[in-house]
């Protein structure tokens, strides 16, 4: 019997997406629409920093948004 992790191959990113933003609801939101996931409490001090994925490696760069790294990442 086969097993696997992926509900539906067309719902991979947004799904792993919406898991780790419930993983960390308190500094994590994301933007469904646009397919993008963003501190809850940005600075107004600095110069938001920003990455984008592609080339099928997404959601990688979101895994790295948070306090001291990226403010938003694309999938």
């Amino acid at each position: 019997m086969r097993r696997t992790i992926v509900n539906d191959p067309e719902n991979v990113v947004p799904e792993a997406l919406e898991g780790l933003v419930l993983s960390n609801p308190l500094m994590l939101a994301l933007e469904d629409e646009h397919r993008y996931v963003t501190r809850r409490q940005r600075a107004s001090d600095k110069v938001g920093l920003v990455s984008g994925g592609g080339s099928g490696h997404e959601p990688l760069h979101a895994g790295f948004v948070g306090t001291g790294m990226l403010d938003v990442a694309v999938a």
